[in-house]
């Protein structure tokens, strides 16, 4: 597995990175892992040279810090050995307070989340969404003070529109305070609305993409066909894929299963492949509920598309709504 820095900061992270929502409650997600099956697949992963996971605390309403925590205490003998990231914004309860970007709640959110993970510190704390209910001066300083705690290495944030990214980001300068490492944005070959906006300014400042839906839900692994259900227990359930993609995102799909066929691959190594040589791109988040899943993803990593295939795979495209910023 190669390893590289997250961006221009000194953090050294696997090109692939273990998204840890599906492990978590099959009660609250119908598609999630228990934590007895989902150790198979996060022992792989640990196996292959992967050191870099990442989870939230609404995945599973923190059942999924609390098997990743557990998980990667058993799999790897010392804490600095993994890269572990998780994230604070969406709801965690009912009360007013629970939810946001909030001093209160990033500050409790921390908190708590380290106690799920059964850990001192994370070592990348990102922000799941803008919050534009509160100054981002109050964010990025709260942000700061965790930092300062020795409760988080690093800081990153997830998708946004750049202008208010940036503005976060300006404000952290002004007053002295911790700057964004990362963006985990919604980024792959059939949404690729990132690449006017934020690619750019992550690019310009040396913040590493760490892309969320590489696989765009599987549909770029071929778990669907146009027009048709999808054919997997996540596939059935997952209601917020349904925002995301549409009929006319086959016209990418069908020259991914072609470049596959002619190469022999996977198509989902096709499609990462493609994000993995992207400037800027540091690592995709990958979902993974089968070890042969897992097995594509750092497959992918030694996969070098040709000029030709790249204009093949990106030719069919067709410009989108924003999605995934809520």
């Amino acid at each position: 597995m190669i390893h590289t820095r997250l961006g221009e900061s000194g953090l050294k992270v696997s090109r692939i990175c273990l998204g840890m929502m599906s492990y978590g409650d099959p009660a609250k997600r119908a598609w999630a892992l228990e934590e007895d099956a989902a150790e198979p697949i996060v022992r792989r992963a640990v196996d292959a040279g992967v050191t870099f996971f990442d989870t939230a605390d609404m995945y599973s309403t923190g059942v999924s810090e609390e098997i990743t925590g557990r998980l990667l205490g058993r799999l790897f003998p010392r804490r600095d050995d993994y890269v572990l990231a998780t994230k604070v914004y969406f709801p965690m309860g009912p009360g007013p307070n629970e939810h946001g970007l909030s001093r209160k709640h990033v500050l409790a959110g921390i908190d708590a989340s380290l106690t799920r993970l059964g850990t001192d510190y994370v070592d990348l704390y990102q922000i799941h969404r803008f919050d534009p209910e509160t100054p981002v001066e109050e964010t990025m300083e709260a942000l700061h003070d965790v930092v300062r705690a020795g409760k988080a290495r690093y800081i990153g944030a997830s998708s946004m529109y750049a202008w208010q990214f940036a503005k976060m980001q300006d404000a952290a300068l002004a007053n002295g305070w911790t700057r964004f490492v990362s963006m985990q944005n919604h980024y792959n070959l059939v949404y690729r609305e990132e690449e006017r906006e934020m690619m750019p300014l992550c690019l310009d400042q040396g913040v590493g993409v760490i892309p969320w839906s590489p696989l765009a839900r599987g549909l770029l692994a071929g778990n669907q066909e146009r027009g048709s259900q999808r054919d997997t227990a996540r596939g059935g359930s997952d209601r917020f894929a349904e925002t995301l993609y549409v009929d006319d995102d086959f016209d990418v799909v069908e020259v991914v299963r072609e470049v596959a066929a002619e190469r022999g691959l996977p198509p989902a190594q096709i499609a990462l492949a493609w994000l993995l040589a992207k400037p800027g791109v540091t690592a995709p988040v990958v979902g993974a509920t089968k070890e042969r899943h897992l097995e594509d993803a750092v497959a992918a990593v030694d996969v070098t598309l040709t000029d030709d295939e790249v204009a093949r795979l990106e030719a069919p495209y067709r410009p989108h709504p924003i999605r995934g910023h809520s």
